[in-house]
């Protein structure tokens, strides 16, 4: 049964790490952090805290009595808490997920080695009193299951490949370029002007926004459309409570500025509400949704380029204008906008469409590249720009990669990273195997000894009982001696 919590207990962490490393992406994860993780963290806590227990009675108690000490309930938690685990991982969209698991190993893969060690070590004493104490057939398992592990722990260092583990001699890349994610919606109501212009206080170089187009072919910034179309930033519903509206042009633009855009952000981020100031939150309540001109506007005012997403069907005839700040990224009639403006810069979503443009930007999810690939993109003088990036470790990792720009929710985070979390040289595999080997091979020597010590005064303790018992016996036979 201790072999079943600790198995449990693994499972927890496990669970509870994918749920800190996939938060990069808790748009697309809403089950993961709103429903099962503060359900599961209770669950997962108390579980590491009976472990720790039961390891302490593991220790001073012989194996039948932990056995005495378990009992039904303890079944009951650890069943349901593993089934609180398989259903919250199964509620994660592993298909998109398990990229970004993969690749945060490249950025905590030393580290958890380093605990891994640690938990090895501290678990060997355990593993050595079960050793000792069980038939020889077991033995022979306890040692093979044991010997695997530590193979495998010790020797994942020579593995690791990571971005941050660099020569000494090798500089450390430029800090990658700030895109704001329709601005800084983590700060204000996202693709509001209100937003744009927090971003621009993050020192970004370019606005990522939406364009639709409206019921007068106005361009408008909004990401939702087709049924989700207003909805979720809008007060749409209040405001026309018998229509729905499932595309841009079914509004003018007029219409669409009378609806408020900022009322939502303060509803679902209530925590804001305590630390905002009362002018903030006025702002934000009043927020409308904008023109693409005045965004176009404030990026020339303040020298920042634009990128967007076009989702309007029949764009051809409306794209008339030109600004050099402008990033051109929807691939349909991209040889009408080459001819209608050709000042534009062309960002392609991926790499074979760009090679047969011969194009020299690239803009795809963080996920889609690896990072030799990235290196290998920006020694060929590509601009590489990857989204969504909100976390500090997956923006480290990337800047160790050599990422020219990130497009980011959370850039007045990322502004005040002036360097990677962590560089190691890359000789760190063969020494950490080395001193980590060693120093745990100590340590297991220790426990053995120790095992070795109480075993062999357990053995001699009646003898040193019957010793007094014999001298004296010996002296009353043999008074003269």
């Amino acid at each position: 049964w201790f072999s079943v919590v600790t198995l449990v207990s693994l499972l927890s962490l496990c669970w509870m790490y994918i749920c800190l490393v996939t938060f990069n992406d808790q748009s697309s994860l809403f089950l993961c952090f709103v429903l099962f993780l503060p359900l599961s963290v209770p669950f997962i806590l108390l579980t590491l805290c009976y472990w720790l227990l039961f390891c302490y009675q593991a220790g001073v108690h012989t194996a039948q009595t932990v056995g005495e000490l378990v009992h039904g309930a303890d079944h009951h938690f650890c069943c349901v808490n593993q089934l609180l685990c398989s259903a919250a991982g199964i509620s994660l969209e592993w298909e998109q997920e398990w990229a970004t698991v993969l690749l945060s190993l490249q950025a905590t893969g030393p580290f958890l080695q380093f605990g891994a060690v640690g938990a090895l070590t501290l678990l060997s004493s355990f593993v050595f009193q079960g050793f000792h104490r069980a038939k020889k057939g077991h033995k022979f398992l306890i040692a093979v299951v044991f010997l695997v592990v530590s193979a495998a722990i010790f020797l994942c260092p020579l593995f690791i490949r990571s971005p941050c583990l660099t020569d000494l001699d090798e500089e450390i890349p430029e800090k990658p370029k700030l895109i704001g994610h329709r601005g800084a919606p983590m700060l204000a109501p996202e693709n509001t002007m209100m937003s744009f212009r927090r971003s621009i206080a993050c020192n970004v170089t370019a606005f990522e926004t939406d364009v639709q187009l409206s019921k007068d072919r106005i361009p408008f910034l909004m990401h939702d459309n087709k049924s989700e179309f207003l909805l979720r930033t809008t007060n749409v519903k209040e405001k026309f409570p018998k229509t729905k509206f499932n595309q841009s042009t079914d509004l003018t633009l007029e219409e669409l500025q009378s609806l408020n855009a900022g009322e939502w952000f303060l509803k679902v981020r209530p925590v804001l509400l305590y630390v905002l100031v009362q002018t903030f939150k006025e702002t934000a309540r009043n927020q409308t949704i904008p023109s693409l001109l005045q965004l176009l506007n404030l990026a020339k005012q303040h020298n920042i380029s634009v990128i967007f997403d076009l989702y309007s069907p029949n764009q051809e005839n409306d794209t008339n204008f030109c600004l050099s700040q402008v990033l051109w990224l929807p691939p349909a009639q991209r040889e009408y906008v080459n001819m209608r403006a050709p000042g534009f810069t062309q960002i392609y979503n991926n790499e074979m469409d760009m090679l047969n443009k011969t194009g020299s930007h690239l803009n795809v999810k963080y996920s889609k590249l690896s990072m030799n690939k990235i290196r290998e993109l920006r020694m060929n003088n590509v601009t590489v720009n990857l989204w969504v990036v909100n976390e500090r470790w997956l923006f480290s990792l990337l800047w160790c990669a050599g990422a020219s720009s990130v497009t980011t929710n959370s850039c007045h985070l990322l502004k005040d990273v002036h360097q990677p979390d962590w560089v190691l040289v890359s000789h760190y595999p063969a020494l950490n195997t080395i001193t980590s080997r060693w120093a745990s091979y100590i340590l297991h020597f220790t426990f053995i000894l120790r095992q070795e010590v109480q075993k062999s005064s357990r053995t001699l303790l009646p003898l040193k009982l019957l010793l007094p018992l014999s001298l004296n016996r010996q002296f009353s036979l043999n008074p003269d001696k």
